[in-house]
């Protein structure tokens, strides 16, 4: 297997985190040619997936009731993983109560993980510049993202992980209330070049941001034309607390947020803040992804969905990725290439993704096991893979 270090310009490599497991889809920069492998990580649903383009290191972080939680890590571009098991699950409780049969399996006992009882399952990764006064001040920092909402710190390159108890013991955590999937921590922003500040969505709990690599935390959910300190319930004073994804624009762009919610888009020019509502000139107010354009902090990408208690599919059952070229003043559909009727899947939270490709490529993955990608501003959708098993996030590593 070829790392993406090695991968002539061009070439992109999608993490494609499934229900049964990591999958990786490959070009060598034409369009119309993937290459599938997997499934990786022992088939353990997978939520989220990161990697580094330059040295073809890989994470991919999931689990559940069942498998416990952990971090699947490879450091050859996919072809060898290992696991940091960080909470142990039903199994391995099946293991311990019946080792003889458990044996026939090829299942041994194996110690308590550090979480288990804690955490259930990991559902996001991020990485960043490591803060100051962290082991590893100068590279690079990971941080994973549980549930229960939970926050990890690894500066080994994620072999242990250690827990940010800031985050938890902030004086709101009493009040959390967990949204449809549980109390989740979803989505981890980073800032390209200050390892201090960090920014992170917890459904359904809201926005919180740190400016001094974790230690102490503030929450950002209070809409632009309200003042106090957004500590209140949502409606007109603050931003529904039930962050969908949260994404950061390029670092000249200061600090630009973008949000899906459950009940809008919103955007930040001051990292959260305070929050304008951009939802207006779209089919609705749900959905799940926002994607921002790599060079672009103007242009985002959403994918509304009909509703939230009326199936959770495109409205009208026709697909469309929908774009603003203006921040969210004006949006625009983006259906050629898109099934335009009877379509009723779901694309979730994590599932859709930019690269930095020239011209930058974008992606989703739907929970019907299809991948979807366009490159180009004028570019049609093209359905890359097919039948895979539900799709639960999609990240990219492109050589532009």
């Amino acid at each position: 297997m070829t790392t993406d270090a090695t991968q002539p310009a061009g070439a992109v490599t999608l993490l494609v985190g499934t229900t049964k497991g990591l999958f990786l889809l490959r070009s060598d920069g034409d369009p119309e040619h993937w290459r599938t492998s997997g499934p990786l990580c022992g088939g353990w649903p997978i939520n989220h997936a990161i990697g580094c383009p330059e040295t073809g290191a890989l994470w991919a972080a999931g689990g559940g009731d069942f498998h416990g939680a952990g971090i699947w890590r490879s450091g050859d571009g996919g072809e060898t993983w290992e696991l940091a098991k960080l909470a142990n699950g039903e199994m391995d409780a099946w293991v311990e109560a019946n080792p003889e049969e458990a044996a026939q399996y090829g299942f041994a006992p194996v110690p308590p993980a550090p979480y288990t009882g804690d955490v259930k399952a990991i559902w996001s990764l991020g990485r960043g510049p490591a803060a100051h006064g962290s082991a590893a001040h100068g590279s690079a920092r990971l941080y994973a993202g549980a549930k229960p909402a939970t926050l990890l710190a690894s500066d080994d390159g994620g072999a242990s992980w250690s827990r940010l108890d800031a985050l938890t013991s902030h004086p709101s955590a009493d009040g959390w209330q967990p949204g449809a999937a549980g109390l989740t921590l979803h989505s981890i922003v980073t800032h390209p070049e200050d390892g201090q500040k960090l920014w992170v969505g917890i459904s359904a709990a809201g926005v919180f941001a740190s400016e001094d690599g974790g230690q102490s935390w503030e929450r950002r959910n209070r809409r632009s034309n309200i003042g106090g300190d957004g500590a209140g319930s949502g409606g007109e004073t603050e931003v529904f607390l039930c962050v969908h994804n949260l994404v950061r624009a390029g670092a000249a762009a200061g600090d630009l947020l973008y949000q899906q919610n459950h009940q809008g888009v919103f955007r930040s020019h001051d990292g959260g803040r305070s929050w304008d509502e951009i939802t207006p000139g779209l089919p609705s107010s749900f959905g799940f992804p926002v994607a921002v354009h790599p060079e672009d902090p103007q242009r985002i990408f959403v994918i509304p969905l009909n509703g939230d208690t009326q199936g959770r599919y495109p409205p009208e059952a026709a697909a469309a990725v929908w774009t603003s070229g203006d921040g969210g003043a004006s949006w625009e559909a983006l259906r050629e290439g898109l099934p335009q009727e009877n379509c009723y899947f779901t694309v979730l939270r994590q599932a859709m993704a930019t690269d930095g490709g020239d011209p930058a490529g974008l992606y989703f993955g739907t929970n019907t096991g299809s991948v979807f990608a366009r490159r180009g501003a004028d570019a049609p959708w093209r359905e890359i893979a097919r039948h895979l098993p539900t799709v639960l996030s999609v990240e990219t590593l492109a050589r532009a």
